[in-house]
């Protein structure tokens, strides 16, 4: 495995700077409030296209994804209502208004300590082996310390200052992620054309992405199709049994070996949705990954809880990447063994 290694060297209401993380260019932020109606001619759209219509007019220029945040966080209110939905259908005639707390650092710093696993790399894009406990990109809680610091210490996006023309340059190159406690296979792109492609590519759902699990229980075979959104109580978590309108959500699941108390799975991602295969193996399966802080709970059995205990996030490693790559259109596939630590916990569940 190649590896690159680094070591550590409208209406406004300006609130107080806050100070400069190390990994961070930030500048002074600002708690904005804007508002607006909807024109009466207009046809009916989306709650987030009609509120960013409302900032742009005003001269601000953000992203649709900050307009999305501001809404889930509670920030966003029609007809002095607050609504939740970024997908609520704003019609002619609507009041809105719309509050974008204080943003996250506007660009992503080099970050020389981050150690990124490099096991593919060509002019065009490059696949790292993400270990557990590494937050992909900058945000809220991580201003640094992240995957896309790492990467821009290695100097992977040339001249470019990011990849992506539609990201707030806290994530260059990024198309997919993995959650903190997952590890595996991630790819990035070095362009924004290639980085265009590959999205492009995964909404098409042409991208082969595998995972391998320990859950506790007894787990089946089969196909899980569900619809997926916010949980309506716990904003950190996410549900296959959404109050409001869902986006559909499929894994395939198959046993791959029983274990005492447990269960190793492969799980082929048809979509990929925030948390889906923890949602669905927890939610739907009934049988939750070994582990894992936020859809799980601690094992019965307490050789099972004490396994997860030391291993200290969940049992789930993104195994298998593979697609047409979209500058070659070559077929192109890896695959990533099993983490150290995963590896552990399982030869210790066969032994017990």
């Amino acid at each position: 495995m190649a590896r690159r290694k680094i070591s550590k060297t409208a209406t406004a209401t300006t609130e107080s700077p806050l100070p400069e993380p190390t990994s961070v260019e930030t500048t002074r932020p600002a708690s904005r409030s804007f508002a607006g109606t909807v024109a009466d001619g207009l046809a009916a759209d989306r709650l987030d296209k009609r509120l960013l219509d409302v900032v742009r007019e005003a001269n601000e220029e953000v992203s649709r994804a900050s307009i999305q945040r501001a809404i889930h966080e509670g920030l966003a209110r029609v007809d002095g209502r607050v609504v939740r939905d970024p997908a609520f259908v704003a019609r002619s005639g609507n009041r809105l208004e719309v509050t974008l707390s204080s943003p996250p650092p506007l660009r992503a710093r080099p970050d020389a300590s981050v150690d990124v696993r490099v096991v593919y790399e060509d002019p065009y894009l490059l696949v790292v082996d993400k270990p557990a406990g590494m937050v992909v990109h900058p945000a809220k809680g991580h201003a640094g310390g992240t995957l896309v610091n790492g990467l821009l210490a290695l100097d992977v996006f040339g001249d470019s200052s990011s990849a992506a023309s539609d990201a707030d340059e806290l994530r260059p190159g990024i198309v997919h992620r993995l959650d903190k406690g997952t590890s595996g296979l991630l790819v990035v792109a070095k362009d924004e054309r290639t980085q265009a492609a590959l999205k492009e590519l995964f909404s098409r759902h042409e991208i082969v992405r595998e995972y391998v699990a320990i859950v506790v229980g007894v787990a089946r075979t089969a196909t899980i199709e569900t619809l997926h959104g916010r949980h309506p109580t716990d904003r950190m978590r996410f549900t296959s049994r959404p109050r409001g309108p869902g986006k559909r959500a499929v894994t395939h699941v198959e046993v791959v070996e029983p274990l005492p108390g447990a269960t190793l799975v492969r799980c082929t991602l048809e979509t990929g949705r925030t948390h889906q295969i923890r949602v669905h193996l927890s939610e739907q399966a009934r049988t939750p990954i070994l582990g894992d802080p936020l859809y799980g709970s601690r094992p019965r059995d307490p050789k099972l809880a004490d396994i997860a205990r030391r291993l200290d996030h969940q049992a789930l490693h993104a195994r298998v990447l593979g697609f047409v790559h979209p500058r070659s259109h070559e077929a192109v596939r890896w695959e990533s063994p099993l983490p150290e630590d995963f590896q552990r916990a399982l030869d210790e569940i066969r032994r017990s």
